[in-house]
């Protein structure tokens, strides 16, 4: 279904000056690149959600209740609730440590945005007038305002009082955002590497039918919704912007692919060590659950799969790059759809 048939709405194309059209060499220019800018722009228009509009936070529903059972962590998708340790633990204890993990999940997510933002509108305000990027991406970072709303609202309604992020990346998440609008392509890579292991995650929870409390449950089918136009923006910058690169850049982006997917899942997916002094989790099974065990190997993988076939589809599967993938622990199949299940979690 296209965008126009799912909203009603014929997009509205922006002009492009001619003068500028004729100019060889920018990428920002491609026909089909435009267009696809112009229909992700429709969607933000048509297709968008407000936290204080599309979510009753006061309703029954959605009043959070510290013992619900449905804190309790995925033993397929989770993988610290795939540990025997915690699947043996008493039920409270279960309960207890589940809702804190989503609760500072939750908190990482927001402090992500924040860095998309920062680096994204470091990038724009260097644009050229006409540029079709630089409206996008307003549409995205308004939506990216709207989820760390939505995300803190959540937090606090929690009561946790998680940190969110790990130490060491929160004193650096400013420098990370305006560095990143120097380097673009290096941007996009973060873009996804922090997007894509939150949308696995959640697609799997909500795919597994796991029975979340309602109030996570609404935030992550907003989020996943918009996300989809954030994460295919950033796979249609790469394949715009990584041909122009040159050869010296593109053997950059080759190792920087896995190199920042490794790292960012680390920060975004691997909660902090105050989480395990807290709740005397032992050292092994820390290490075990964050992604020494095979299941858990399983699924860090299985958050790439989408961008391995991105890198692939971009020519950035140099040797060098596939041996760092498989030193990382990240390699393995490409996905054969966007969006594609973990394979082998069950």
């Amino acid at each position: 279904m296209t965008l126009s048939e799912s909203t009603g709405h014929t997009p509205t194309r922006a002009a492009t000056p001619d003068s500028a059209a004729a100019r060889p060499g920018s990428a920002w220019l491609d026909r089909a690149y435009r267009e696809a800018l112009a229909t992700l722009s429709e969607g933000s228009v048509y297709r968008r959600f407000d936290p204080y509009l599309d979510i009753d936070w006061d309703a029954p529903e959605f009043a959070i209740d510290p013992r619900d059972p449905r804190w309790v962590l995925s033993p397929v998708h989770d993988p610290l609730g795939a540990t025997r340790w915690y699947r043996e633990l008493p039920l409270e204890r279960q309960i207890e440590i589940g809702r804190w993990r989503t609760a500072n999940a939750i908190k990482v997510g927001a402090a992500f945005e924040s860095v998309l933002i920062r680096g994204v509108m470091q990038y724009i305000m260097k644009l050229p007038n006409g540029s079709p990027e630089f409206r996008y991406c307003l549409h995205e970072m308004t939506e990216e305002c709207n989820h760390i709303q939505m995300f803190q609202e959540l937090v606090n309604r929690i009561g946790d009082d998680v940190p969110g992020m790990r130490p060491f990346f929160r004193a650096l998440s400013p420098f990370i955002g305006v560095a990143g609008g120097f380097a673009p392509v290096i941007l996009f890579i973060g873009i996804l590497g922090g997007e894509e292991p939150i949308d696995h995650y959640q697609k799997a929870l909500l795919r597994e039918g796991v029975n979340i409390p309602p109030a996570v449950r609404r935030t992550m089918q907003i989020h996943i919704a918009e996300e989809a136009r954030h994460i295919s923006f950033a796979d249609k910058f790469l394949e715009a912007h990584v041909p122009q690169l040159s050869p010296a850049g593109r053997a950059v982006a080759a190792a920087a692919f896995p190199l920042v997917m490794r790292w960012l899942v680390g920060e975004i997916m691997v909660p902090p060590r105050s989480f395990a002094r807290r709740f005397d989790i032992p050292r092994e099974v820390f290490a075990e659950a964050f992604w020494r065990a095979p299941h858990s190997r399983r699924i860090l993988s299985g958050y790439f799969g989408d961008v391995r076939k991105l890198a692939d589809d971009l020519g950035l599967m140099t040797p060098v790059a596939k041996r760092l993938w498989s030193l990382l622990h990240i390699d393995g199949e490409p996905s054969r759809h966007r969006g594609e299940p973990i394979r082998g979690i069950a």
